[in-house]
């Protein structure tokens, strides 16, 4: 157990460092920086980050968990097999570039728009931020996580939330550090006009990973998908303009209520969609098999292709594994690993958890796997998997078909 929640921590740690948490980073630059050097509100901070990353990581669990004991085949970062809750977190960081940007302010009364916040409205905002880090970590699943995660959703209850909260404390660990650590206090620059200029440009990697959500909307629903989540981003992005006019009209005196029923009105009726999406979310099924390129997977086209003395290597992806897609493109789309694949005669197989599909859920629950990406490379001649790291190199990937090539009978 030991074991497994420092695996978890570990594994929380190096989140930080992976592209999946790299529009949060923004977010707890500015909110440093935003202190000026103010040693009490900066732990305040740290606290309440902590707080917001470990409830936010022990709700998921919950679910998961509660989904799983149900006979449910779910695992890590389930939620992102929702095309509902995908167009959902594009929509919130949406709205947070426009923050950023200034078009409105978020998290203070009227008659305090334009102000800092301070206070328990800033701390809130700051545990948001951390729960927000945690539900867009989910996608990644780096070194160490994975035999973490699989040992706690097979242990008790309270076992397995003990391991997912190890994680959320590694997330919010740098952070929270650093919130506590003096001498970066007193390194701090003061508040002052330039930080308008830098909170403007934080708004970029939100609009960024915007962008890839709403790409693996697409990915997901397909042609339906897509003109609803552009349609609610322009009705955001009405409904925080007419706010924000509503915001600076109140701070002049003057009257805003017909402003703030309109902006009032524009998020009912994002909400509205969302209740009766019609045909946005429905999932793309699977196309039908090609004569050439990638197999989809299957145990028993698996068991055919080594039966007839081949090697198999498995990719088991989603379009929102921001992991798999740097393992594709600095590995197996490579000539190195394409040359491989032909000198072993292997087939390559891709298992596509994009959406839900139990099968696929249940194949990697089986093997003790719950986060992907997950790469298997099965013996020619037949025989159990082995299993790669979820971090790839050329070499590694080139050295598991040649091994498994040479393993017939």
């Amino acid at each position: 157990m030991l074991i497994a929640i420092l695996s978890a921590f570990l594994g929380g740690l190096i989140l930080n460092c992976m592209p999946c948490v790299f529009p949060i980073i923004s977010l707890k630059a500015f909110g440093l920086l935003r202190q000026g050097g103010d040693q009490a509100h900066l732990r305040r901070e740290g606290v309440a980050f902590l707080v917001g990353s470990l409830l936010a990581m022990l709700a998921l669990a919950g679910v998961l968990m509660a989904l799983r004991a149900g006979g449910e085949a779910v695992g890590w970062g389930f939620q992102l097999q929702s095309p509902a809750i995908v167009a959902l977190l594009a929509l919130v960081m949406i709205g947070s570039a426009l923050n950023l940007m200034g078009l409105f302010e978020m998290g203070i009364g009227l008659q305090r728009a334009g102000q800092a916040m301070d206070g328990r409205s800033g701390l809130i905002g700051t545990a948001l931020t951390g729960a927000l880090s945690v539900m867009v970590a989910t996608p990644c699943a780096g070194p160490f996580m994975a035999g973490a995660l699989g040992y706690a959703l097979v242990q008790p209850p309270l076992v397995g939330l003990a391991v997912f909260a190890a994680l959320a404390v590694g997330v919010a660990a740098p952070f929270t550090l650093l919130c506590f650590c003096p001498p970066l206090a007193r390194m701090l620059p003061r508040p002052g006009a330039w930080m308008v200029t830098l909170k403007h440009g934080l708004a970029f990697p939100m609009l960024a990973a915007a962008a890839w959500l709403i790409w693996v909307l697409d990915a997901q629903t397909g042609s339906a998908g897509l003109p609803f989540i552009l349609g609610c981003a322009l009705l955001l992005a009405m409904t925080a303009w007419l706010y924000g006019l509503a915001q600076r009209r109140a701070m002049s005196g003057k009257p805003a209520r017909a402003l703030t029923l309109a902006a009032a009105t524009g998020l009912a009726a994002i909400g509205a969609a969302f209740a009766m999406p019609g045909q946005a979310f429905e999932t793309r099924r699977p196309v039908a098999q090609a004569d050439s390129g990638p197999i989809r997977w299957s145990p028993a086209r698996v068991a055919r292709e080594t039966a007839a003395g081949r090697p198999v290597f498995v990719d088991f992806s989603a379009s929102w594994c921001l992991t798999c897609k740097v393992n594709e493109k600095a590995v197996l789309s490579t000539p190195a690993f394409k040359e491989a694949m032909a000198r072993t005669n292997t087939a390559f197989m891709i298992a596509d958890s994009t959406n839900y599909d139990a099968e696929i859920e249940k194949a990697m629950s089986d093997l003790g796997r719950t986060g992907l990406p997950l790469y298997l490379v099965y013996p020619a001649g037949g025989g159990k998997p082995v299993i790669l790291p979820q971090v790839l190199s050329i070499g590694m990937a080139t050295g598991a078909l040649d091994v498994a090539a040479g393993g017939k009978g």
